[in-house]
């Protein structure tokens, strides 16, 4: 780490971090003061004590900030110690978390003498809710606003395990979930007057906030739904391709709530990208909008919906209250769909239906060049939101703002996370990069905020944050992708240093199989424990499992009796895809996730990459194979490409590079290419997705059954990079 040990920081040297002469001086007595109070013993404590008295202010310049947490820990020894830990949970706050509550009142009963309180018994209650997740759901599905029209026979039914490897979850249960998100409860508590959504409009950085109640809530998604029951039978699929605002989370709960499925596609795709999940889904319309707004800017959405071809499209207006575009003849306005109905009363029946029915259609690419379609069922609501209940812990009175889109799984985990934990949902109408944004995190009082590391970077980089408090934030989170150490640093120093939980999971798991918690220390970029009730192995290259304690380096297995994971695929086979080959553990047959993961000393959990040619960009899963097929098409010289994705070597966001082979005679240039192949990915697969690198090479390396060993590529790019870095 840092060069200096933090007893060696001087006044010149905090000078250079940003300070003047005189603010200098006084934090070396600061300094000074904490070393004398720790006796300068182990570097955690003197850390822990300089944030536990706010030392370190968000206004103080970043330079000084890194130049402390970098001094403090420039002698850890993080072969023998693991990561060192930023945050540290106090006894008394963890026992008001919703974890801690529920373990005060239930672990001596459930782990008996062996329970002490929330911070030392954390991983123990963690390994009791994997060995008996029926105990664990039937405590937690009490804390959330979950309510069943037929309650469940059981938590779990374990009678067939080998046909359905994750077993049946809360079976002859029935209810809708929409329906869950929009009455008043007691517990948690939400009346009719409880803020469900505040939002803004990009550009409106000095207007009020907005709010939508509960109540109206419920009254606007009813009106949509009592629409689409006029135009639509019950099962039919109708896709949401739109900005996430405060209207697209109604259309979503509405379709829910009438008994359709969402077809969840992203706003940012091509037309190629949102035809072929229109015809995987059999969609019978989509929800879109005339334009998407940055800034002053406008940018197309209707347009490139249509040439997707959907067979009817509902199109919100951007600005005001009706469309800037002329529509087709099979298309209507949002305001003539409202209007459809005519004027009827308030009361509304919902469809209730098992509790294994789908209800949201979602993708992630495989490797196959095809997105999997990944079916949500009720089950999935409850699952993410208990999650973000116990690792975030939300509560009522939270507001819960996370940046994001419905085609993206964090859209529909930020609702029910919201909703069913009686959280207030915070939604920024606009991008999320500059100080509109931040300013609108501020003003709504934001206390619980996710982000992905891209867009972290971005905010330091261009310090478009200065100025503002987020004192008000009680807990980051992040996702997507592999953080940063630095840029987490930044970002956990804006509300003094409030803990950034890390998320890593899937779509087809409808949340995270490992997480931060508020009742363990964290350490920038790690993952300290598996999620509640879920139980992982690490395989060594033979597929066998190391012990569970042992610091290592493998691929994840997961124990398949996961409340809320994939039974089924609606594209491809769902057995071969997460089952076939794995190891049997327990008698059981692990899951397959597909990510290689390193476990430290500590316990501490670090995310390597992916064991496959899946890649991660800018939180988006995406294959090789699609890549490499835009490319190859991209120049006439191209012989064939190979598209890895590497880490930086400092971390932080997977970044593209392409190796290409080219036809003899040719000599192109590999910047000349690099701005080809970014604008090809960027027209035909997504414009969020850019080429960092081109290696040109005479040939790439191969099996004996001529399979490309994209690997071998990734590992020479890694290599080299690496060396670059020590020049």
């Amino acid at each position: 780490m840092g060069r200096k040990s933090i007893s060696e920081v001087g006044v010149e040297d905090l000078v250079q971090a940003g300070l003047t002469t005189e603010e200098a001086t006084g934090f070396q007595r600061v300094l000074k003061d904490s070393l004398s109070c720790t006796k300068g013993s182990d570097p955690s404590e003197v850390w822990r004590h300089l944030v536990a008295r706010r030392a370190l202010k968000p206004w103080h310049p970043h330079g000084l900030h890194q130049l402390v947490y970098y001094s403090v820990y420039a002698h850890w020894d993080v072969s023998s110690k693991g990561p060192p830990p930023y945050w540290f949970p106090s006894l008394y706050e963890s026992k008001h978390t919703n974890m801690g509550g529920i373990m005060e009142k239930h672990g001596s009963s459930l782990l008996g003498p062996l329970y002490k309180d929330p911070i030392t018994s954390y991983s123990l209650f963690q390994k009791f809710s994997a060995q008996h997740p029926e105990a664990y759901w039937s405590i937690v599905l009490k804390e959330l606003s979950v309510s069943f029209q037929e309650e469940p026979k059981c938590i779990l039914d374990r009678s067939d395990l080998k046909s359905k490897h994750g077993g049946s979850w809360l079976p002859g249960s029935v209810l809708n979930i929409a329906e869950c998100c929009l009455l008043p409860t007691a517990y948690p508590r939400k009346d009719d007057d409880s803020l469900a959504i505040v939002w803004r409009d990009e550009g409106c950085d000095d207007s009020g906030i907005n709010i939508i109640t509960l109540k109206q809530l419920r009254e606007q998604v009813i009106s949509v739904a009592k629409a689409l029951d006029a135009m639509f039978s019950k099962g039919d699929a109708i896709a949401i391709d739109m900005p996430m605002t405060a209207n697209a989370v109604i259309i979503y709960l509405a379709i829910i709530l009438s008994g359709l499925v969402v077809v969840s596609i992203a706003d940012s795709f091509a037309p190629k990208e949102i035809s072929i999940r229109l015809r995987v889904s059999q969609a019978k319309a989509i929800f879109t909008q005339d334009f998407i707004l940055r800034g002053s800017r406008k940018f197309p959405l209707y347009s490139r919906v249509v040439e997707a071809a959907p067979d009817k499209v509902i199109v919100l207006p951007a600005i005001g209250s009706n469309v800037g575009i002329q529509l087709r003849e099979q298309d209507m306005s949002w305001g003539d769909f409202l209007s459809s109905v005519g004027t009827r009363s308030r009361n509304y029946s919902p469809c209730y239906q098992p509790v294994d029915t789908l209800i949201n259609i979602l993708f992630s690419s495989g490797t196959t060049g095809e997105p999997k379609a990944i079916p949500w069922t009720q089950l999935s609501p409850i699952r993410c939101a208990a999650e973000s209940w116990a690792h975030m812990d939300m509560q009522v009175g939270d507001v819960f703002c996370w940046p994001t889109n419905l085609g993206w799984v964090m859209g529909p985990i930020l609702i029910f996370s919201s909703f069913l934990s009686g959280a207030t949902l915070a939604l920024y109408h606009g991008s999320p990069l500059g100080y509109g944004f931040g300013k609108f995190v501020q003003d709504a009082g934001v206390t619980k905020l996710g982000t992905v590391p891209s867009l972290v970077k971005a905010w330091k980089n261009t310090q478009c944050m200065n100025g503002l408090d987020w004192t008000k934030i009680k807990c980051f989170a992040s996702t997507g992708e592999t953080s940063n150490v630095d840029d987490d640093l930044w970002l956990s120093s804006r509300a003094y240093y409030k803990p950034v939980i890390e998320c890593c999971g899937g779509t087809e798991l409808s949340s995270s199989y490992i997480q931060g918690s508020l009742l363990q220390p964290q350490a920038f970029g790690a993952f300290s424990t598996t999620s509640m009730t879920t139980s992982l192995v690490i395989l060594d290259e033979h597929g066998n499992p190391f012990p569970d304690d042992q610091a290592c380096i493998g691929e994840v297995g997961l124990f398949p009796l996961y409340l809320g994971a994939t039974d089924r695929l609606l594209n491809a086979d769902h057995e071969e895809v997460y089952f076939k080959g794995m190891p049997l553990y327990k008698g059981m047959r692990l899951r397959r996730h597909g990510d290689i993961i390193k476990r430290t000393v500590g316990g501490y959990f670090i995310v390597q990459g992916r064991a496959d040619d899946t890649m991660n960009l800018g939180g988006i899963k995406t294959s090789s194979v699609e890549i490499e097929r835009v490319c190859d098409r991209a120049d006439e010289s191209i012989v064939e490409t190979a598209a890895v994705s590497v880490s930086p070597v400092d971390g932080g966001p997977e970044q593209l590079v392409m190796f290409v082979v080219l036809k003899n005679g040719y000599n192109s240039e590999a910047e000349n290419l690099r701005t080809k192949f970014s604008k090809a990915i960027q027209s035909n697969l997504n414009p969020l997705f850019k080429v960092r690198f081109v290696k040109i090479v005479p040939e790439f390396p191969r099996t004996a059954s001529n399979k490309l060993l994209r690997r071998v590529l990734r590992d020479q790019i890694k290599h080299e990079l690496s060396a670059r870095s020590r020049i």
